[in-house]
Protein backbone atom coordinates (compact mmCIF):
# COMPACT_ATOMS: atom_id res chain seq x y z
CA UNK A 1 0.00 0.00 0.00
CA UNK A 2 1.05 3.38 -0.42
CA UNK A 3 2.46 5.79 1.91
CA UNK A 4 0.02 8.28 2.91
CA UNK A 5 0.17 12.30 3.84
CA UNK A 6 -1.79 15.64 4.81
CA UNK A 7 -1.58 18.36 2.59
CA UNK A 8 -2.02 22.11 3.51
CA UNK A 9 -3.01 24.88 1.32
CA UNK A 10 -1.06 28.21 2.57
CA UNK A 11 -3.10 31.02 1.07
CA UNK A 12 -1.13 34.28 2.05
CA UNK A 13 -0.70 37.97 1.43
CA UNK A 14 2.03 37.42 -1.54
CA UNK A 15 1.04 34.21 -2.91
CA UNK A 16 -0.10 30.71 -2.33
CA UNK A 17 1.60 27.06 -0.95
CA UNK A 18 1.00 24.05 -0.97
CA UNK A 19 2.91 21.47 1.09
CA UNK A 20 2.52 18.13 1.80
CA UNK A 21 3.81 16.51 5.49
CA UNK A 22 4.78 12.87 6.32
CA UNK A 23 3.58 11.39 9.65
CA UNK A 24 7.03 12.83 11.30
CA UNK A 25 6.12 16.53 10.04
CA UNK A 26 8.38 16.44 7.12
CA UNK A 27 8.07 18.49 3.91
CA UNK A 28 7.66 15.81 0.93
CA UNK A 29 6.17 18.47 -1.49
CA UNK A 30 6.23 22.26 -1.91
CA UNK A 31 4.85 24.24 -4.51
CA UNK A 32 4.47 28.02 -4.81
CA UNK A 33 2.78 30.67 -6.53
CA UNK A 34 2.58 34.90 -6.01
CA UNK A 35 -0.35 36.49 -6.82
CA UNK A 36 -0.79 40.42 -8.31
CA UNK A 37 -0.93 43.24 -5.60
CA UNK A 38 -3.91 45.83 -6.56
CA UNK A 39 -3.54 49.04 -5.20
CA UNK A 40 -6.48 51.50 -6.26
CA UNK A 41 -5.68 54.43 -4.64
CA UNK A 42 -2.90 55.24 -1.57
CA UNK A 43 -3.66 53.01 1.60
CA UNK A 44 -6.13 50.57 -0.66
CA UNK A 45 -4.92 47.27 -1.02
CA UNK A 46 -6.83 44.29 -3.07
CA UNK A 47 -6.39 40.44 -4.29
CA UNK A 48 -8.40 39.36 -7.52
CA UNK A 49 -9.89 36.07 -5.48
CA UNK A 50 -10.25 33.94 -8.81
CA UNK A 51 -6.53 34.49 -9.35
CA UNK A 52 -5.93 33.12 -5.87
CA UNK A 53 -8.62 30.11 -6.52
CA UNK A 54 -6.86 29.10 -9.99
CA UNK A 55 -3.21 29.73 -8.33
CA UNK A 56 -5.09 27.65 -5.25
CA UNK A 57 -5.59 25.05 -8.23
CA UNK A 58 -2.15 25.38 -9.54
CA UNK A 59 -0.22 24.24 -6.80
CA UNK A 60 -1.89 21.72 -5.24
CA UNK A 61 -1.64 19.84 -8.53
CA UNK A 62 1.82 21.01 -9.54
CA UNK A 63 2.82 19.91 -5.99
CA UNK A 64 1.48 16.44 -6.39
CA UNK A 65 3.15 16.20 -9.89
CA UNK A 66 6.37 17.03 -8.57
CA UNK A 67 6.91 14.95 -5.65
CA UNK A 68 4.88 11.92 -7.26
CA UNK A 69 2.66 11.67 -5.67
CA UNK A 70 -1.39 10.57 -6.42
CA UNK A 71 -3.79 13.14 -4.46
CA UNK A 72 -5.50 9.43 -2.84
CA UNK A 73 -2.48 9.54 -1.07
CA UNK A 74 -3.74 12.24 0.49
CA UNK A 75 -5.73 11.53 3.90
CA UNK A 76 -6.50 15.32 4.60
CA UNK A 77 -6.14 18.87 3.49
CA UNK A 78 -5.70 21.59 6.12
CA UNK A 79 -6.26 25.48 5.33
CA UNK A 80 -4.14 28.39 6.51
CA UNK A 81 -4.99 31.90 5.20
CA UNK A 82 -4.10 35.43 5.32
CA UNK A 83 -6.86 36.47 7.93
CA UNK A 84 -8.80 39.14 8.23
CA UNK A 85 -8.85 39.62 3.94
CA UNK A 86 -12.14 39.80 2.84
CA UNK A 87 -14.34 38.49 -0.29
CA UNK A 88 -18.02 38.84 -1.12
CA UNK A 89 -19.55 36.54 -3.64
CA UNK A 90 -22.53 35.18 -5.25
CA UNK A 91 -23.74 31.87 -3.52
CA UNK A 92 -25.18 30.70 -6.93
CA UNK A 93 -22.65 31.55 -9.32
CA UNK A 94 -19.50 31.53 -6.70
CA UNK A 95 -18.60 34.78 -8.40
CA UNK A 96 -16.92 37.79 -6.31
CA UNK A 97 -18.85 40.89 -6.31
CA UNK A 98 -15.55 43.11 -5.91
CA UNK A 99 -11.69 42.34 -5.51
CA UNK A 100 -11.36 40.79 -1.34
CA UNK A 101 -9.96 43.93 0.38
CA UNK A 102 -7.07 42.59 1.93
CA UNK A 103 -6.24 42.99 5.52
CA UNK A 104 -3.37 45.95 5.06
CA UNK A 105 -6.16 48.05 3.42
CA UNK A 106 -6.92 51.57 5.08
CA UNK A 107 -10.01 52.61 3.46
CA UNK A 108 -12.13 52.22 6.05
CA UNK A 109 -10.16 54.02 8.48
CA UNK A 110 -12.99 56.87 8.59
CA UNK A 111 -15.57 54.38 9.38
CA UNK A 112 -13.44 53.41 12.20
CA UNK A 113 -12.84 56.76 13.16
CA UNK A 114 -17.08 57.60 13.57
CA UNK A 115 -17.22 54.44 15.84
CA UNK A 116 -14.09 56.07 18.59
CA UNK A 117 -16.34 59.14 18.76
CA UNK A 118 -19.15 57.93 19.02
CA UNK A 119 -17.55 55.56 22.12
CA UNK A 120 -18.08 52.01 20.95
CA UNK A 121 -14.94 50.97 21.06
CA UNK A 122 -14.51 49.42 24.84
CA UNK A 123 -17.77 47.69 23.21
CA UNK A 124 -16.28 46.33 20.29
CA UNK A 125 -13.50 44.73 22.50
CA UNK A 126 -15.07 43.37 25.10
CA UNK A 127 -17.36 40.97 22.63
CA UNK A 128 -14.51 40.59 19.93
CA UNK A 129 -10.89 41.11 21.88
CA UNK A 130 -10.19 42.97 19.13
CA UNK A 131 -9.06 47.07 18.89
CA UNK A 132 -11.57 49.16 16.35
CA UNK A 133 -9.30 49.14 13.08
CA UNK A 134 -9.76 48.70 9.64
CA UNK A 135 -7.32 45.91 9.42
CA UNK A 136 -10.62 43.41 10.20
CA UNK A 137 -13.35 42.16 8.62
CA UNK A 138 -16.22 44.00 9.31
CA UNK A 139 -15.96 47.69 7.65
CA UNK A 140 -14.14 45.99 4.75
CA UNK A 141 -17.73 43.59 4.73
CA UNK A 142 -19.61 47.36 4.98
CA UNK A 143 -17.87 48.69 2.30
CA UNK A 144 -18.20 45.69 -0.49
CA UNK A 145 -21.85 45.55 0.45
CA UNK A 146 -22.24 49.92 0.22
CA UNK A 147 -19.70 49.94 -2.94
CA UNK A 148 -19.46 46.95 -4.93
CA UNK A 149 -20.85 48.18 -8.43
CA UNK A 150 -24.83 45.74 -9.57
CA UNK A 151 -23.23 45.52 -13.14
CA UNK A 152 -20.12 43.30 -11.79
CA UNK A 153 -22.52 41.01 -10.27
CA UNK A 154 -24.70 40.44 -13.72
CA UNK A 155 -27.90 39.69 -11.18
CA UNK A 156 -30.91 38.92 -13.55
CA UNK A 157 -32.83 41.63 -11.17
CA UNK A 158 -31.62 44.99 -11.02
CA UNK A 159 -31.14 44.70 -7.19
CA UNK A 160 -29.16 46.49 -5.40
CA UNK A 161 -25.81 44.77 -3.77
CA UNK A 162 -26.67 45.42 0.17
CA UNK A 163 -30.67 44.04 -1.12
CA UNK A 164 -29.25 41.04 -2.36
CA UNK A 165 -27.20 40.15 0.61
CA UNK A 166 -30.02 40.39 2.89
CA UNK A 167 -31.92 38.02 0.35
CA UNK A 168 -29.31 35.61 0.91
CA UNK A 169 -27.86 35.35 -2.33
CA UNK A 170 -24.78 36.87 -1.06
CA UNK A 171 -22.10 35.08 1.33
CA UNK A 172 -19.06 36.74 2.87
CA UNK A 173 -15.92 35.10 4.49
CA UNK A 174 -12.37 35.26 4.65
CA UNK A 175 -9.78 33.05 2.68
CA UNK A 176 -9.65 30.33 4.25
CA UNK A 177 -14.11 30.11 3.80
CA UNK A 178 -13.41 31.23 0.08
CA UNK A 179 -10.98 27.98 -0.28
CA UNK A 180 -13.31 25.91 1.67
CA UNK A 181 -16.34 26.41 0.00
CA UNK A 182 -14.37 25.65 -3.54
CA UNK A 183 -13.01 22.82 -2.36
CA UNK A 184 -16.19 21.65 -1.01
CA UNK A 185 -19.08 23.91 -1.61
CA UNK A 186 -19.40 24.50 1.75
CA UNK A 187 -19.55 27.79 3.37
CA UNK A 188 -17.27 27.17 6.50
CA UNK A 189 -14.68 28.81 8.67
CA UNK A 190 -13.07 27.95 11.74
CA UNK A 191 -13.02 29.75 14.99
CA UNK A 192 -9.80 31.24 14.72
CA UNK A 193 -10.86 33.38 11.83
CA UNK A 194 -14.53 34.16 13.23
CA UNK A 195 -12.05 35.71 15.53
CA UNK A 196 -10.64 38.24 13.04
CA UNK A 197 -13.48 39.41 11.87
CA UNK A 198 -14.41 41.86 14.54
CA UNK A 199 -18.32 40.18 14.25
CA UNK A 200 -17.84 36.97 16.29
CA UNK A 201 -18.55 36.74 19.67
CA UNK A 202 -15.33 35.15 21.41
CA UNK A 203 -16.88 34.57 24.75
CA UNK A 204 -20.39 33.22 23.97
CA UNK A 205 -18.66 31.81 20.30
CA UNK A 206 -20.98 32.76 17.90
CA UNK A 207 -21.95 35.70 15.69
CA UNK A 208 -23.30 39.07 17.59
CA UNK A 209 -26.06 40.28 16.33
CA UNK A 210 -25.31 43.50 17.66
CA UNK A 211 -22.26 43.74 15.95
CA UNK A 212 -23.63 42.12 12.86
CA UNK A 213 -26.47 45.09 12.86
CA UNK A 214 -23.64 47.85 13.29
CA UNK A 215 -21.87 47.17 10.42
CA UNK A 216 -24.85 46.30 8.33
CA UNK A 217 -23.94 42.76 7.53
CA UNK A 218 -26.91 40.07 6.96
CA UNK A 219 -26.62 37.42 9.04
CA UNK A 220 -27.65 35.05 6.03
CA UNK A 221 -24.25 36.50 4.98
CA UNK A 222 -21.52 34.96 7.09
CA UNK A 223 -20.41 31.20 7.58
CA UNK A 224 -20.91 28.40 9.79
CA UNK A 225 -18.07 28.23 12.27
CA UNK A 226 -16.68 25.36 13.21
CA UNK A 227 -13.87 23.54 15.39
CA UNK A 228 -10.31 24.29 14.16
CA UNK A 229 -9.52 20.62 13.75
CA UNK A 230 -12.70 19.25 13.21
CA UNK A 231 -13.44 15.10 12.99
CA UNK A 232 -16.98 15.91 11.14
CA UNK A 233 -14.49 17.53 8.74
CA UNK A 234 -15.83 20.63 6.61
CA UNK A 235 -16.70 18.03 3.73
CA UNK A 236 -14.57 16.91 0.87
CA UNK A 237 -13.22 17.56 -2.74
CA UNK A 238 -14.95 16.44 -5.66
CA UNK A 239 -14.15 13.23 -7.13
CA UNK A 240 -14.88 14.89 -10.37
CA UNK A 241 -13.20 17.89 -9.44
CA UNK A 242 -9.45 18.89 -10.36
CA UNK A 243 -7.87 16.90 -7.31
CA UNK A 244 -9.85 13.95 -9.60
CA UNK A 245 -9.90 12.22 -5.62
CA UNK A 246 -12.04 12.32 -2.47
CA UNK A 247 -10.24 14.33 0.20
CA UNK A 248 -11.85 15.25 3.29
CA UNK A 249 -11.21 18.86 4.31
CA UNK A 250 -10.79 18.41 7.92
CA UNK A 251 -8.66 21.51 9.41
CA UNK A 252 -8.25 25.58 9.06
CA UNK A 253 -6.45 28.03 11.09
CA UNK A 254 -5.64 31.77 10.53
CA UNK A 255 -2.21 32.09 9.74
CA UNK A 256 -1.06 33.47 13.12
CA UNK A 257 -2.69 30.58 14.57
CA UNK A 258 -1.54 27.89 12.54
CA UNK A 259 2.12 29.15 13.10
CA UNK A 260 1.61 28.63 17.08
CA UNK A 261 0.07 25.54 16.01
CA UNK A 262 2.95 23.97 13.93
CA UNK A 263 5.16 25.22 16.42
CA UNK A 264 2.98 23.24 19.00
CA UNK A 265 2.53 26.08 21.46
CA UNK A 266 -0.33 23.75 22.57
CA UNK A 267 0.13 25.47 26.82
CA UNK A 268 -0.64 27.70 28.35
CA UNK A 269 2.58 30.48 28.67
CA UNK A 270 3.75 29.09 25.01
CA UNK A 271 5.42 31.91 22.37
CA UNK A 272 6.09 32.30 19.10
CA UNK A 273 6.66 35.19 16.84
CA UNK A 274 6.30 34.93 12.51
CA UNK A 275 8.14 37.23 10.62
CA UNK A 276 6.06 37.27 7.35
CA UNK A 277 4.61 39.90 5.87
CA UNK A 278 4.22 41.38 9.49
CA UNK A 279 4.99 39.83 12.37
CA UNK A 280 2.59 38.37 14.62
CA UNK A 281 3.46 37.58 18.40
CA UNK A 282 1.64 34.96 20.22
CA UNK A 283 0.99 33.48 23.54
CA UNK A 284 -1.31 30.98 24.56
CA UNK A 285 -3.64 32.04 27.63
CA UNK A 286 -5.32 28.42 27.72
CA UNK A 287 -8.87 28.13 27.82
CA UNK A 288 -9.21 32.52 29.50
CA UNK A 289 -9.76 35.08 27.23
CA UNK A 290 -7.16 37.42 28.81
CA UNK A 291 -7.51 41.03 28.48
CA UNK A 292 -5.07 43.18 27.37
CA UNK A 293 -4.08 46.76 28.81
CA UNK A 294 -1.54 47.20 27.05
CA UNK A 295 -2.28 47.44 22.91
CA UNK A 296 -2.43 43.78 22.08
CA UNK A 297 -5.39 41.57 20.77
CA UNK A 298 -7.14 39.15 22.25
CA UNK A 299 -8.09 36.28 19.97
CA UNK A 300 -8.91 32.83 19.81
CA UNK A 301 -5.67 30.73 19.28
CA UNK A 302 -7.60 27.03 18.43
CA UNK A 303 -10.20 24.44 19.32
CA UNK A 304 -10.19 20.91 18.52
CA UNK A 305 -12.94 18.69 18.45
CA UNK A 306 -15.14 17.96 21.90
CA UNK A 307 -12.79 20.28 23.60
CA UNK A 308 -12.89 23.89 25.06
CA UNK A 309 -11.48 26.60 22.98
CA UNK A 310 -7.94 27.93 23.75
CA UNK A 311 -7.42 31.50 23.52
CA UNK A 312 -4.19 33.79 22.91
CA UNK A 313 -2.74 37.18 23.08
CA UNK A 314 -1.57 38.58 20.41
CA UNK A 315 0.73 41.00 19.07
CA UNK A 316 0.01 41.97 15.37
CA UNK A 317 2.71 44.01 13.43
CA UNK A 318 1.58 45.40 10.28
CA UNK A 319 5.00 45.14 8.36
CA UNK A 320 8.28 43.83 8.50
CA UNK A 321 8.67 41.66 5.96
CA UNK A 322 7.14 43.94 3.28
CA UNK A 323 9.52 46.69 4.76
CA UNK A 324 12.37 44.60 3.09
CA UNK A 325 10.26 44.30 -0.11
CA UNK A 326 10.23 48.32 0.32
CA UNK A 327 14.01 48.52 0.13
CA UNK A 328 13.90 45.71 -2.89
CA UNK A 329 11.16 48.25 -4.35
CA UNK A 330 13.14 51.30 -4.32
CA UNK A 331 16.60 49.73 -5.14
CA UNK A 332 18.35 49.87 -2.34
CA UNK A 333 18.89 46.10 -2.21
CA UNK A 334 18.48 43.39 -4.84
CA UNK A 335 17.30 40.40 -3.00
CA UNK A 336 16.40 39.56 0.48
CA UNK A 337 19.31 37.74 1.48
CA UNK A 338 21.60 41.18 0.91
CA UNK A 339 19.97 42.83 3.94
CA UNK A 340 22.31 40.81 6.27
CA UNK A 341 25.84 41.33 4.33
CA UNK A 342 24.97 45.21 4.22
CA UNK A 343 23.45 45.67 7.66
CA UNK A 344 26.72 43.98 9.14
CA UNK A 345 28.88 45.79 7.13
CA UNK A 346 28.68 48.74 9.39
CA UNK A 347 28.52 48.90 13.59
CA UNK A 348 25.56 50.92 13.70
CA UNK A 349 22.88 53.10 12.12
CA UNK A 350 24.57 56.04 12.74
CA UNK A 351 21.58 57.09 14.67
CA UNK A 352 19.27 56.89 11.97
CA UNK A 353 16.07 54.96 12.72
CA UNK A 354 12.94 53.59 10.33
CA UNK A 355 9.60 53.08 11.65
CA UNK A 356 8.12 51.07 8.48
CA UNK A 357 3.91 52.36 9.13
CA UNK A 358 3.40 52.07 5.36
CA UNK A 359 -0.29 51.06 6.39
CA UNK A 360 -0.25 52.41 9.97
CA UNK A 361 0.93 50.87 13.17
CA UNK A 362 -0.84 47.92 14.81
CA UNK A 363 0.38 46.63 18.16
CA UNK A 364 0.77 48.15 20.88
CA UNK A 365 0.20 51.70 19.16
CA UNK A 366 -2.95 51.43 17.03
CA UNK A 367 -2.73 54.44 14.65
CA UNK A 368 -4.01 54.15 11.30
CA UNK A 369 -2.97 57.18 9.96
CA UNK A 370 0.37 56.61 11.35
CA UNK A 371 3.06 56.51 7.79
CA UNK A 372 6.37 55.27 7.41
CA UNK A 373 9.10 57.33 8.37
CA UNK A 374 12.98 57.42 8.24
CA UNK A 375 14.27 59.91 10.85
CA UNK A 376 18.42 60.85 11.95
CA UNK A 377 19.83 60.62 8.69
CA UNK A 378 22.73 63.27 8.12
CA UNK A 379 24.90 64.11 4.65
CA UNK A 380 27.24 60.64 5.62
CA UNK A 381 23.65 58.25 6.04
CA UNK A 382 24.39 55.70 3.60
CA UNK A 383 22.02 52.55 2.39
CA UNK A 384 23.65 50.40 4.42
CA UNK A 385 22.82 52.27 7.61
CA UNK A 386 19.14 52.58 5.77
CA UNK A 387 18.95 48.95 5.55
CA UNK A 388 20.23 48.39 9.09
CA UNK A 389 17.77 50.31 10.11
CA UNK A 390 14.94 48.41 8.61
CA UNK A 391 16.00 45.33 10.22
CA UNK A 392 16.38 47.20 13.73
CA UNK A 393 12.81 47.62 13.07
CA UNK A 394 11.81 44.55 12.83
CA UNK A 395 13.47 43.64 16.41
CA UNK A 396 12.19 46.69 18.01
CA UNK A 397 8.37 46.66 16.72
CA UNK A 398 8.65 42.71 18.16
CA UNK A 399 10.21 44.37 21.38
CA UNK A 400 7.33 46.53 21.76
CA UNK A 401 4.67 43.54 21.59
CA UNK A 402 7.27 41.34 23.39
CA UNK A 403 7.03 44.05 26.36
CA UNK A 404 3.30 44.39 26.35
CA UNK A 405 2.84 40.77 26.48
CA UNK A 406 5.00 40.03 29.43
CA UNK A 407 2.67 43.21 31.24
CA UNK A 408 -0.50 41.50 30.37
CA UNK A 409 -0.31 38.13 31.27
CA UNK A 410 2.70 38.20 33.46
CA UNK A 411 4.74 36.29 32.03
CA UNK A 412 8.09 36.08 31.19
CA UNK A 413 9.07 34.99 28.18
CA UNK A 414 12.67 32.98 28.89
CA UNK A 415 12.42 31.36 24.96
CA UNK A 416 10.75 32.46 21.89
CA UNK A 417 9.79 30.16 18.95
CA UNK A 418 10.45 31.90 15.59
CA UNK A 419 9.26 31.13 12.22
CA UNK A 420 8.53 33.02 8.47
CA UNK A 421 10.59 33.41 5.70
CA UNK A 422 12.98 36.36 7.25
CA UNK A 423 14.59 34.22 10.25
CA UNK A 424 16.86 32.02 7.45
CA UNK A 425 18.64 35.45 8.14
CA UNK A 426 21.35 34.68 10.83
CA UNK A 427 21.93 38.29 11.41
CA UNK A 428 18.25 39.31 12.13
CA UNK A 429 17.76 36.30 14.36
CA UNK A 430 21.16 37.81 16.24
CA UNK A 431 19.90 41.29 16.51
CA UNK A 432 16.19 39.72 17.64
CA UNK A 433 17.94 38.40 20.63
CA UNK A 434 19.84 41.12 21.67
CA UNK A 435 16.97 43.82 21.52
CA UNK A 436 14.48 41.56 23.44
CA UNK A 437 17.16 40.06 25.98
CA UNK A 438 15.49 36.45 25.29
CA UNK A 439 16.79 33.53 23.90
CA UNK A 440 15.60 32.73 19.77
CA UNK A 441 14.76 29.27 18.88
CA UNK A 442 14.68 28.31 15.34
CA UNK A 443 12.85 25.19 13.84
CA UNK A 444 13.80 22.63 11.43
CA UNK A 445 10.88 23.35 9.80
CA UNK A 446 10.32 26.69 9.32
CA UNK A 447 7.15 26.70 7.32
CA UNK A 448 4.93 26.60 10.60
CA UNK A 449 1.96 27.88 9.10
CA UNK A 450 1.46 25.27 6.65
CA UNK A 451 2.93 22.39 9.22
CA UNK A 452 0.27 23.86 11.32
CA UNK A 453 -2.53 23.51 9.28
CA UNK A 454 -2.09 20.18 8.62
CA UNK A 455 -1.44 19.49 11.66
CA UNK A 456 -4.74 20.67 12.49
CA UNK A 457 -6.37 18.47 9.45
CA UNK A 458 -4.63 15.28 10.56
CA UNK A 459 -5.45 15.03 14.02
CA UNK A 460 -9.18 15.43 12.64
CA UNK A 461 -8.98 12.37 10.84
CA UNK A 462 -6.46 10.05 12.87
CA UNK A 463 -3.32 10.25 11.02
CA UNK A 464 -1.89 11.47 13.88
CA UNK A 465 -2.95 10.69 17.32
CA UNK A 466 -2.55 12.93 19.76
CA UNK A 467 -0.53 16.56 19.85
CA UNK A 468 2.44 14.71 22.09
CA UNK A 469 3.45 13.22 18.83
CA UNK A 470 3.67 16.68 17.30
CA UNK A 471 5.81 18.00 19.99
CA UNK A 472 8.15 15.04 19.40
CA UNK A 473 8.27 16.31 15.93
CA UNK A 474 9.35 20.10 16.52
CA UNK A 475 13.27 20.10 16.54
CA UNK A 476 15.41 23.07 16.79
CA UNK A 477 17.76 24.17 13.70
CA UNK A 478 19.38 27.02 15.98
CA UNK A 479 19.51 28.93 19.23
CA UNK A 480 20.67 32.37 19.50
CA UNK A 481 21.12 34.16 22.57
CA UNK A 482 21.49 37.76 23.87
CA UNK A 483 25.19 39.09 23.28
CA UNK A 484 24.60 42.65 23.38
CA UNK A 485 24.56 44.04 26.73
CA UNK A 486 20.81 45.12 28.53
CA UNK A 487 22.09 48.70 29.64
CA UNK A 488 23.52 49.78 25.85
CA UNK A 489 20.52 47.85 24.13
CA UNK A 490 17.91 50.06 26.45
CA UNK A 491 19.39 52.85 25.02
CA UNK A 492 18.66 52.70 21.65
CA UNK A 493 15.11 51.13 22.41
CA UNK A 494 14.67 54.41 24.29
CA UNK A 495 15.17 56.56 20.82
CA UNK A 496 13.15 54.13 18.65
CA UNK A 497 9.95 55.38 20.84
CA UNK A 498 10.68 58.81 19.90
CA UNK A 499 11.37 58.02 16.46
CA UNK A 500 7.28 56.26 16.77
CA UNK A 501 6.70 59.40 18.09
CA UNK A 502 7.44 61.31 14.80
CA UNK A 503 5.14 58.60 12.54
CA UNK A 504 1.98 58.99 14.28
CA UNK A 505 -0.92 60.86 13.05
CA UNK A 506 0.58 61.80 9.90
CA UNK A 507 -1.74 61.15 7.09
CA UNK A 508 -4.66 63.57 7.49
CA UNK A 509 -5.33 64.32 4.41
CA UNK A 510 -5.89 60.60 3.27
Amino acid sequence: MADTYVGAIDQGTTGTRFMVFDHSGQVVANAYEKHEQIYPEPGWVEHDPMEIWENTKDVVTTGLDEADLDAEQLEAIGITNQRETTIVWDKETGKPVHNALVWQDRRTTDRVEEIQEEGKVEWIREKTGLECDAYFSATKTEWILDNAEPLKMEASRGEDVRTRAENGELLMGTIDTWVIYNLTGNHITDVSNASRTMLYNIRELEWDDELLEEFNVPKEMVPEVRPSSDENTYGSTDADGFLGAEVPVAGALGDQQAAMFGQTCFDEGDAKNTYGTGSFYLMNTGTDAVESDHGLLTTIGFQMSGEPVQYALEGAIFITGAAIEWLEDVDLINNAAQTAELARSVDSTDGVYMVPAFTGLGAPHWDGRARGTIVGMTRGTRKEHIVRATLESIAYQTRDVAEAMEADSGVETTTLRVDGGAVKNNFLCQLQSDIIQTDIARPEVDETTALGSAYAAGLAVGYWDTVDELRDNWQIDREFSPEKDAEEVDKLYDRWDDAVEKSLDWAREE
